[in-house]
Formats: structure tokens, sequence, C-alpha cells
């Protein structure tokens, strides 16, 4: 048997766990697949060529996303089980963002050979759980070797007979509005690089992201004229919006409330917090543009207009820095 990743000849790896080279290919999508669960749109799961997923709608809202190690996440931050709802969360998120209901995931995974069993089992353990939350299922994929673990998710979903959300549908005098919260995530993410791992409710933001999955829908069914997932940072996905529709968005301060442990860490670190809020990604709150005679429910509160013009502000005026997460930057 190979040693290739630092696997021994017996399959176990530094710290005496089975290592996915000791198992094999299928003995691990064995283990793996005996612990899926699967919702009533999967009508084949895992075992053949491809899965077969219904779609009553005819039409299929598809998204992918990746997740690196290293780069999106950290071993020594997130557990396996972690990883994988955090991984499930920002594709599934994308697809409520298109006012779509999620049905369907298929996973790719990239991993070294001398990775533990164990690890993959609970990532696809958070995997499973979180497309669970929302009525779908892990249906397929695929594994491979690298040097560089890599999780690679596509999700798909319903439109359930609606039209799709598009960004490019704002217009002049539409209310802005968000579901979800920002900034939780990107404060967890500063405590943990500072070397702290408490206030906890902000390292788990990091950790497992909230994600209002059903604020999506709901949005499409009030008629919102443009939506998006704040993955990259508000005012930075806000500009995708702006862009797209040919409008200008500002962005109201005073709508966004520093939650007090927020306020607590941002002062200990010298931080401050609407950097957070206005910039910080991965907590993957849905922003809408409404018509103005909508009546917004709960979920949804309102934190800015659209105007005619182009480009974001705050207040009316720029803003000065870095307005989200490039990944090439």
């Amino acid at each position: 048997m190979s040693e290739q990743g630092g696997a021994g000849r017996h399959g176990r790896n530094a710290g005496g766990g089975v290592s996915v080279s000791g198992i094999g290919e299928f003995g691990l999508i064995g283990k793996i697949t005996a612990r899926l669960s699967y919702g009533p749109t999967t009508l084949l799961g895992p075992g053949d060529d491809a899965a077969v997923v219904s779609a009553p709608d005819g039409r299929v809202a598809a998204s992918t996303d990746v997740l690196v190690d290293g780069r999106h996440f950290r071993r020594d931050w997130c557990s396996a089980l972690d990883v994988g709802h955090k991984a499930a969360a920002a594709n599934l998120a994308d697809i409520a963002a298109m006012g779509a209901t999620p049905t369907a995931l298929l996973v790719a995974l990239c991993m070294p050979a001398d990775l533990e069993t164990g690890w993959a089992e609970e990532l696809a353990d958070g995997l499973s759980a979180e497309a669970s939350s929302v009525g779908a299922s892990v249906v397929g994929g695929d594994m491979s070797s690298s040097p560089t673990l890599t999780v690679a998710v596509t999700a798909l979903g319903d439109l359930e007979g609606r039209p799709p959300v598009l960004r490019s549908g704002a217009r002049p005098g539409d209310v802005l509005a968000l579901a979800g919260r920002t900034g939780y995530a990107a404060a967890g993410l500063t405590v943990l690089t500072r070397g702290f791992r408490t206030p906890r409710v902000l390292v788990e933001a990091y950790r497992r992201p909230q994600v209002p999955y059903p604020a999506g829908p709901q949005a499409a069914k009030l008629g919102a004229t443009s939506m998006i997932d704040v993955s990259d940072g508000l005012l930075a996905d806000l500009g995708h919006v702006s862009t797209a529709s040919g409008v200008a968005i500002d962005v109201r301060r005073d709508a966004f409330e520093v939650p007090r442990q927020m306020a607590d860490a941002a002062q200990a670190l010298g931080v401050d917090p609407y950097t957070w809020i206005l910039t910080g990604g991965e907590d993957h709150a849905l922003a809408a543009t409404f018509p103005p005679a909508v009546a917004l429910p709960p979920e949804w509160r309102p934190i800015g207009v659209v105007t005619h013009g182009a480009g974001v502000t705050v207040d009316g005026t720029s803003y000065d820095g870095p307005t989200g997460w490039d990944h090439f930057r």
C-alpha cells in the first residue's frame, strides 16, 4: 500500500486514526453514504452514475461554491462538522437568494491521503444536517486525493412557479431591507485571528452561519425586485445589485444596532464594529429591494433606499475603505 501523504503502510495517520488511504475511496464512500438521509425531492440518491432529483417547476436554480483549507476555514478553528454546515450554508443561501427553495447538494471532496476517515464522516454529517434543515439532501458527488483539503458544493433549488429574483431588478424608490444578521462572522474571525475563542456567539457565527433560508422565497412572494446573499460584505454585495440594476443604493448606519458582545469585542480589539457589520461576510444574510408599498414582515427590516445614480453610499456618503472580501486581494 502506498505511503503517499504521510499515511503508513497500515493506513493510519500520524495521530493513529484510520486514514482515507487505509480504507480506500469506495470504503469511504460507503461510510459517508450510510450516514445520509434523503428528502422527498430525491428520487434516486448515491450509487449510480448520477442522482435523480425532482424539479416540479421545470426549472432548476443551481449554484456552486468552494471552501479551501487554510483559505476559507482552518481545522484548528473549526471541526469537520462545522465545515460541513459552513459549506452547505454558503450554497443553500445562494439558492434562497434567488427566491427558490433548496432541494439537493452535490459535494466534491479533495483531500490528503492521510486525512482521518472520521473527519470526512463528520463533514458529511454537517453537510447533511444543514441540508436537512431546509428539506434538502446530499445526493451525490465525487472525491479525489489532493495535497490541499477542498470542499466543493453544488446546490440545486426549486423556484416553485415563481420567476427568479435577480440582482438587476432594483428601481429608484425601492426600499432596501435585510433578513438575518451581518458582522457576527467577521467579528468571530477577527477574534480567532487574535488568538481568542470568546465571545462564543461571535466565534460560533464564524463556524456555522445562521442563514434565514425561508426569507428568500418569502421575499419572492412579496414581490422583491432584487435580492442577493451577503457573503462577501454588505456594501460589496450591494455594489453588485447597484451595478446590475443601474441604480444607487444608500444604507442607513442607524438601521443597525451593535449587540453588546460585539461592542465589547470591538472595544477590546480596537475595531470599529460597523466595519464588521457593513463590510464583513459569511453571515449569509439576505439583502433585497422591495416596492415602497410592500408591507414588510418582521423577518425583513428596512436598512436603506434605492435612488437614481450609481454606487453604494452610507448615510449619503461614499464609504472610506474596503467594502468587503475579494478572493484575489
